[in-house]
C-alpha cells in the first residue's frame, strides 16, 4: 500500500470506497473507545485485505466521533460537571466536588495536550514511523502486560467522587502514551486509572470524562488541518459518512464497556492485545505484512 499524500498529509482514506469506508468507521467507532487501539486496527484490516491505509488524519478526525458518543453516554455527568462548577465558581465555593472535578479535567488534559503538539508533524506525516506495523504491534503486548499487572493488583474499590487532583494528573500523564499508535487512549487511561484501585466501570468512567477535552482538542485540530490541506472535494463526504458511521458504532461500545466492565475483568482485553501484537510482531517479521 502507498501512502496518500495532501499537503504532507496521508489522506489515503480520500481513496477509498463508501462501503470500505462503511467497515473502518463501524471498527474505528468500536475500537476508538475499547482499550485495544484504533490505530492498530485501522493499520491491520487494510493491511490484511489490501486495501489503502486511511490514514493517519482519518483516524485523528474520527476522534471527533468518539467525542459525540461519549458526551451522549455521559450526558447527565458532562451537564453536572459543567453547570455544577460553573455554579461553584459563582458562590465561591472551590471544594465543591463538581468544580474539583472541572479542574481534574482541564490538569488531566494539559500533558497530552503540550506533547500531542509537539508531536503533531512526526504523528500526522506521509510514511510516519510511529504507524510502522511492528511499533505497534509491541506497544500491544507492553499495554497488555501493563494492563494485567494493574488488574492482578487494583483493589477495585474507589469511584470518582473520591477522585483526587493527583489521580487526576497520573491519569493525565498516562493519557500521553496513546500518541504512540497500538497503545490506546481509553487503555493507557484505563491501566492507570485501575493502578489507583479505582473499580473497573468507575476507571472507564473516569477515563471518558478525563479524555473529553483531548478528544475533543484532537479532533478540532485535525479537522482545522485538513480544511486548510486543500484535500479533494470528494474526500469530505467520505469523511462525513465515516464520522456518521463512527459515531453510532462508538455510541454502542461505550454501552458495551460499560456493562461488561460491571460483571467481568479486563482480561478478555488483555488477552485480545497481547494475542494481536504477538501477531503483528510475527507478520512483520516474516514478511507477511509490512
Amino acid at each position: 500500500m502507498t501512502n496518500v499524500c495532501t499537503a504532507g498529509l496521508d489522506v489515503g482514506f480520500a481513496s477509498l470506497d463508501y462501503l470500505q469506508i462503511f467497515i473502518l468507521g463501524v471498527i474505528q467507532g468500536i475500537t476508538e473507545l475499547l482499550p485495544v487501539s484504533s490505530t492498530a486496527h485501522m493499520r491491520v484490516v487494510p493491511a490484511l485485505l489490501g486495501w489503502q491505509d486511511p490514514g493517519s488524519a482519518f483516524s485523528a478526525a474520527m476522534q471527533l466521533a468518539a467525542l459525540a458518543a461519549v458526551v451522549s453516554y455521559f450526558w447527565r455527568d458532562v451537564r453536572q460537571v459543567t453547570t455544577g462548577s460553573i455554579s461553584a465558581v459563582r458562590r465561591g465555593d472551590y471544594n465543591d466536588r463538581w468544580f474539583k472535578l472541572a479542574v481534574a479535567i482541564v490538569l488531566a488534559t494539559l500533558p497530552i495536550g503540550i506533547a500531542g503538539l509537539a508531536l503533531s508533524s512526526t504523528l500526522n506525516a506521509c510514511n510516519s514511523p510511529l504507524r510502522g506495523l511492528m511499533v505497534i504491534g509491541i506497544s500491544c503486548v507492553v499495554m497488555a502486560i501493563l494492563m494485567a499487572v494493574a488488574e492482578v493488583r487494583a483493589r477495585h474499590t474507589r469511584e470518582v467522587s473520591e477522585m483526587r487532583l493527583r489521580d487526576a494528573l497520573i491519569v493525565g500523564v498516562a493519557q500521553i502514551g496513546a500518541l504512540i499508535p497500538g497503545v490506546s487512549r481509553s487503555g493507557s487511561t484505563l491501566t492507570a486509572a485501575l493502578f489507583l484501585n479505582f473499580k473497573r466501570e468507575e476507571a472507564a468512567r473516569f477515563s471518558f470524562l478525563l479524555g473529553l477535552p483531548a478528544i475533543a482538542l484532537a479532533g478540532l485540530k485535525e479537522l482545522w488541518v485538513l480544511l486548510h490541506a486543500d484535500m479533494p472535494a470528494h474526500a469530505w463526504p467520505h469523511l462525513i459518512f465515516g464520522l456518521v458511521v463512527a459515531s453510532v458504532s462508538a455510541f454502542f461500545a461505550i454501552w458495551g464497556l460499560m456493562k461488561f466492565l460491571e460483571r467481568f475483568s479486563t482480561w478478555p482485553f488483555v488477552i485480545y492485545r497481547a494475542l494481536l501484537g504477538m501477531f503483528l510482531i510475527v507478520a512483520v517479521s516474516t514478511g507477511l505484512l509490512s
